[in-house]
């Protein structure tokens, strides 16, 4: 089966006050196999990070990530690239959309990138635009588009391709609860149904309940939380 595992994972800072160890010697592994999993730890605890480390836009110390038996850690800048706009896709807190672009055009404009016929690209644009609710929005630009919808719209950037693994860093952050829950809601529904799977850093433990799988990053190891115990002392 298909899945992300990570060996004997180090990370670490130098910083002005010393060295700042924020992963040590992590093992890890979840299969690509359509479910949601949820990073959970207080702010520096390192969850950024481990998602860097897992798309390739930091390299550890010491370890191994390898996603569906492809060795991140060692592939060469051009092969991490094309690996990423094939097979990964990223939501962060900030929907870092094209302002001058139009939501088709951006999200079209990943499928140009990965080599794709502009009339391909288009066409596979606007389906997922009309998956993420918002066909009758293709045409406006993220300075008109709400929060929510802005956020919908880098969904459909991320999921474009049909990636088996989504990144997502605080996907709602930027939200009020309500738009949260909704952008959540469909972000998940995409997810399983396309068999992708979804890691998630959150602070959130309501996103993280509705997860299939909760961990808690801390003292530089990666912690399994049953998901019914996800409550305040998570986070502390």
């Amino acid at each position: 089966m298909a899945r992300i595992r990570v060996v004997q994972l180090y990370k670490s800072y130098r910083h002005r006050t010393g060295l700042i160890e924020v992963l040590r010697g992590v093992d890890w592994e979840v299969p690509l196999s359509g479910m949601a999993v949820a990073i959970m730890g207080p702010s520096g605890a390192g969850k950024t990070t481990f998602l860097h480390l897992l798309a390739g836009l930091e390299s550890p110390d010491a370890g191994e990530v390898w996603i569906d038996g492809r060795p991140v850690h060692a592939m060469t800048p051009a092969e991490l690239l094309r690996f990423r706009n094939e097979r990964m896709g990223f939501v962060y807190q900030h929907h870092f959309l094209f302002e001058e672009l139009t939501a088709l055009e951006n999200v079209a404009l990943r499928c140009r990138i990965a080599g794709l016929s502009s009339s391909e690209a288009y066409e596979r644009a606007k389906r997922w635009l009309a998956a993420v609710g918002l066909a009758d929005r293709s045409h406006h630009y993220p300075a008109e588009l709400s929060g929510g919808e802005a956020q919908r719209v880098a969904i459909a950037r991320a999921l474009v391709m049909e990636p088996s693994l989504i990144l997502a860093d605080e996907p709602t952050g930027n939200l009020d609860e309500k738009t949260a829950d909704e952008v959540f809601d469909r972000m998940l529904q995409l997810v399983r149904e396309h068999g992708a799977t979804l890691v998630l850093a959150t602070h959130n433990r309501h996103l993280a309940r509705r997860c299939d799988a909760v961990y808690r990053i801390h003292l530089g190891q990666i912690h399994v939380v049953p998901v019914a115990e996800v409550i305040d002392e998570v986070e502390s």
